[in-house]
């Protein structure tokens, strides 16, 4: 227990066999229940992870479904035991146990729906993160800003988190997105519900051996595409369906001028390269058409933090 309030926390594994078990021994004793979740591993990952502790729960999967899956099995096992704060951390021990109290002292006191661990604010982040990860995260959390609303988020990736009971029960768990887009997924259907969100710093742990089993060159572009997809979701579900938003307008004139001034200037070069003669009355076209698509969909952006400043 936590001043009053019920913890658990879900730790997805696959294949961790090596580490699971002595992050299920550092998780501190205010937690009431730790629910490791196999998503089909090939090693002992089940039997390491029930170390004797009369918290632990150990639910496998037969066929492996993905990180997110994992995560909203043991959400719903959450959400049946009727767990206040549920938290989630990986099983591979790169996430500090120090830092769980971090995370669920806000959301048992009711100061957010949604804690969120930070592993850029202590500065050590580029030092200690492989610099090809820490890229790939710099560009996805950019990306995911834009598509999840939450503009004060920093660490999008970070997967070490807390959150209460009435927002599992919100959530359509089912429809999150399975595997390591997840955490940004999350975000985009938080907002849809304005539920209130905020990073806290964490330390960065690497090099404790670790198997990532994450290939950037296929993991950015999936998740960028899930983000493109995500973002007209939430721009349909919150700023149409639910309440109308003139932003939506904004971001429609603004990808609509980008499209023509992009594509009218690539024509216009390949047919300068080619010799033709190019007027001064298209190139000022195209030019207004390139600033006019990146002011309205800047006056979008700009309404969708004002719309969502007060999520923190």
């Amino acid at each position: 227990m936590f001043e009053g309030k019920s913890v658990g926390v879900v730790v997805p594994a696959h294949d961790e066999a090596h580490l699971v078990g002595a992050t299920v021994a550092e998780i501190p004793a205010f937690v009431d229940c730790i629910i490791v979740v196999d998503d089909a591993s090939t090693d002992a990952t089940a039997e390491n992870a029930a170390t004797g502790d009369p918290r632990v729960a150990v639910i496998r999967h037969e066929s492996n479904k993905g990180v997110g899956a994992a995560i909203v099995t043991g959400y719903k096992e959450a959400i049946a035991r009727g767990l206040d704060v549920t938290c989630v951390m990986a099983a591979d021990g790169q996430m500090a146990p120090e830092d769980l109290e971090t995370l669920v002292a806000p959301v048992a006191r009711d100061e957010v729906d949604y804690a969120k661990a930070n592993r850029l604010f202590t500065g050590q982040a580029w030092d200690v993160i492989p610099h090809n990860r820490y890229l790939g995260n710099a560009a996805l959390s950019f990306l995911t800003k834009i598509a999840s609303g939450y503009w004060h988020i920093a660490d999008s990736q970070s997967g070490y988190t807390a959150v209460d009971l009435e927002t599992l029960k919100l959530l359509d768990l089912d429809a999150l997105y399975p595997r390591y887009g997840f955490p940004n997924d999350m975000l985009v259907h938080l907002n849809v519900w304005n539920r209130r969100v905020r990073d806290f710093p964490s330390r960065p742990i690497y090099g404790v051996g670790e198997r990532s089993g994450i290939k950037l060159r296929s993991v950015v572009p999936r998740i960028s595409w899930l983000l493109f997809k995500r973002f007209l979701w939430r721009l349909r579900e919150k700023y149409v369906i639910r309440d109308f938003h003139p932003l939506v307008l904004f971001y429609a004139l603004g990808f609509i001028f980008l499209t023509l001034g992009i594509g009218l200037g690539i024509a216009v070069t390949i047919l300068r390269i080619l010799g033709n003669a190019v007027s001064s009355g298209t190139v000022v076209l195209i030019a207004l058409l390139v600033v006019a698509g990146l002011q309205f969909s800047l006056f979008a952006m700009w309404f969708d933090m004002e719309s969502n400043k007060e999520l923190k």
